[in-house]
């Protein structure tokens, strides 16, 4: 693997299940997933160690319960499996790659993914394998969004990246409202005093009481991944100092 000039050793990359399915509206997308996984390994080459958590609202949203008559706890049941099989998809095409992988789940399924610890996790992690981190918490009531915060913390990462389909954190939806302001620098408070919507109030209070560094970009742009690790100037960073 070649040297990596990155300020991070370990990071958790957090995407959505949203990302995998393209315009498809549903599912999975093979080019899509392909293209991911893809930029991925262009940073696993480089020698960082990298974890992953991929949300479920591609196959399924807990959040959306009621329009299926159902209650929120096997509701989001539901929608943690379906973070296996966004995870077992990643892991898929990494192994395409040549990148070594490990699904871990937070739910007990042992035939398809190894039982989480975090002393597991970062071992894998040393060895070289990129760990996808499946089924959430294992909780109902709780985002993906706060599982990659308390994976992150769990293993030691230096930073949690948070893929999304804008530029950083803006302070209105940039799709619906064009002239809305991109941060480039956020404190935890600022962030939650401001009520912005990029990750739960949850995932961004444990942040804040372990000091974890959140940097949120945008996936659609090529490269980007690895512009965030190697310390560009992308995205918006969400810390406890401002600049």
């Amino acid at each position: 693997m070649d040297d990596c000039p990155s300020r991070f050793r370990r990071i958790l990359l957090k995407l959505s299940g949203e990302a995998l399915m393209g315009d498809k509206g549903f599912g999975i997308d093979p080019k899509i997933l392909e293209t991911i996984a893809a930029e991925v390994y262009e940073v696993y080459q480089k020698g960082l160690e990298i974890a992953i958590v991929i949300g479920g609202g591609n196959i399924f949203r807990g959040l959306n319960s009621s329009a299926y008559r159902m209650r929120r706890t096997p509701a989001d049941h539901i929608g943690m499996l379906a973070t296996v099989i966004n995870s077992l998809a990643m892991g898929e095409a990494l192994n395409n790659l040549g990148a070594g992988t490990e699904v871990m789940s937070a739910i007990d399924m042992a035939k398809i993914a190894e039982p989480f610890t975090a002393k597991r996790a970062v071992s894998h992690l040393k060895k070289n394998r990129i760990v996808l981190f499946a089924a959430g918490t294992g909780n109902p009531f709780f985002s993906t969004d706060t599982a990659a915060a308390l994976r992150a913390m769990e293993i030691e990462a230096d930073v949690l990246l948070k893929a999304t389909k804008v530029d950083g954190v803006y302070d209105a939806d940039p799709e619906k409202y064009p002239s809305s302001k991109l941060f480039k620098n956020l404190t935890y408070q600022e962030y939650l005093e401001k009520g912005l919507k990029v990750m739960d109030m949850t995932s961004i209070t444990l942040a804040m009481g372990q000091k974890l560094p959140i940097i949120v970009f945008s996936l659609r742009k090529k490269g980007n991944i690895l512009k965030v690790v190697t310390g560009q100037n992308v995205g918006t960073l969400i810390s406890g100092e401002t600049k």
